[in-house]
């Protein structure tokens, strides 16, 4: 009997292995290089500004979320930003750079347990190297048939990688942590849009979550996916 979902597309940061973290301790230490000059609410609604305005420029990732600190520490001290500053910025995205990749919990169980009966892909935004590097330290390579690193998630994009690598996003799924980019554009391509909370999302990523649609789930984390897959299947 032909299985309704012969496709799976999981996330990568915050899915897969933790990200949103080390971008919040490295806003902590931004607070603390502008504390003279303004308060860090105040500092992170203006990165967060700048983020959006530079979405279009640099995309996702930590090399983006650099210079837009940067642009920030430009604005915010009136072109007074000492160079040590932009200094210890430009040290803070390599460390994110170099940072050791740490897997969610019961991350990789959910995928080699799915990896046996369907086609397992990887769909995820950001830098192209530094997503690569992630990828190969996280040891989950090889289970993965298809490895998409796109600029940004939508229905058309979903839709064009379910055709390619599978059956078509009807008979597809998709995993993530954001509301905006991993579940609701895939529900609108077609896909199922399995939901798995992160305890920290980038406020960009938040959206209200489409309770009721026949083609979302919630889990509380990976180890509920197997079961949630056969049972749609």
């Amino acid at each position: 009997m032909s299985r309704a979902i012969t496709t799976i597309g999981f996330d990568a940061d915050d899915t897969l292995w933790q990200n949103e973290r080390f971008f919040r301790m490295t806003q902590e230490r931004f607070a603390a290089l502008l504390a003279d000059y303004t308060e860090a609410d105040r500092l992170m609604e203006r990165l967060l500004a700048a983020e959006m305005r530079n979405l279009g420029h640099y995309g996702f990732g930590i090399k983006g979320f650099v210079l837009s600190m940067i642009e920030t520490a430009i604005e915010v001290t009136e072109d007074r930003v000492p160079a040590s500053v932009i200094r210890e910025l430009l040290a803070a995205g390599q460390e994110m750079l170099r940072h050791p990749i740490e897997l969610m919990p019961e991350a990789r169980e959910a995928v080699e347990a799915l990896a046996a009966d369907y086609r397992i892909l990887l769909i995820t935004k950001g830098d192209l190297l530094d997503q690569e590097r992630k990828l190969a330290q996280s040891g989950l390579g090889d289970l993965f048939d298809g490895v998409e690193i796109v600029s940004d998630k939508t229905a058309p994009r979903y839709g064009t990688i379910f055709a390619r690598h599978g059956d078509g996003a009807s008979r597809a799924a998709m995993v993530g942590n954001s509301l905006r980019s991993d579940v609701i554009p895939a529900i609108e391509a077609g896909a199922w849009g399995v939901f798995v909370p992160h305890e920290l999302t980038w406020e960009l990523e938040h959206a209200e979550p489409p309770r009721g649609h026949a083609r979302f789930a919630e889990l509380q984390h990976l180890g509920e996916l197997p079961a949630l897959i056969a049972a749609l299947g």
